[in-house]
């Protein structure tokens, strides 16, 4: 008889959005994101960072003052990311696992290359004229988004 602690498709493919999240040099937020056909197969993961070529270690982190010393002007995201670093042609009808939920801009990149659904851990930014768009244009394109729902099993990695 197989064993029935086994761990669920949402929890495997939010693991590794998690995991990802971990590669983030980000000092405040770091967040990961992974993309699956409909066979539960992963294409692609991603993580919030500098473009590459854009050394990290002199790139800004902070994120208030001189535009040019704001993450937010050169970060790129990990839902962007993920579909960016897909390099198996098209993403149509695929499921994008994000432990964060997507912002405006990326809400785009997810609407044009097909994905049609987003599963987020967090939601924390839920009230921002950022997030209340994407759920708008979600919505109007017909991308279906849920949260992850958290179950009881807690699975611990020591590297």
């Amino acid at each position: 008889m197989k064993r029935a602690d086994y761990i669920s498709w949402d929890q495997y493919f939010m693991g590794i959005a998690l995991l990802s999240a971990e590669r983030s040099k980000d000092p405040s937020t770091q967040v990961g994101a992974c993309i699956v056909d409909d066979n539960n197969r992963i294409l692609s993961e991603g993580y919030n960072g500098m473009p590459a070529g854009c050394e990290d270690d002199i790139m800004p982190w902070g994120k208030i003052g001189d535009p040019l010393n704001n993450k937010y002007f050169f970060v790129c995201h990990a839902e962007l990311n993920a579909i960016l670093n897909y390099r198996g042609g098209s993403l149509k009808d695929a499921r994008l696992y994000s432990t964060l939920f997507p912002c405006n801009e990326c809400a785009k990149a997810i609407i044009q290359c097909g994905i049609k659904e987003v599963i987020y851990l967090s939601d924390k930014y839920a009230s921002t004229d950022s997030t209340m768009a994407s759920k708008r244009m979600f919505d109007m394109a017909g991308v279906t988004y849920r949260p992850y729902e958290v179950k009881g099993k807690k699975i611990t990695i020591d590297l």
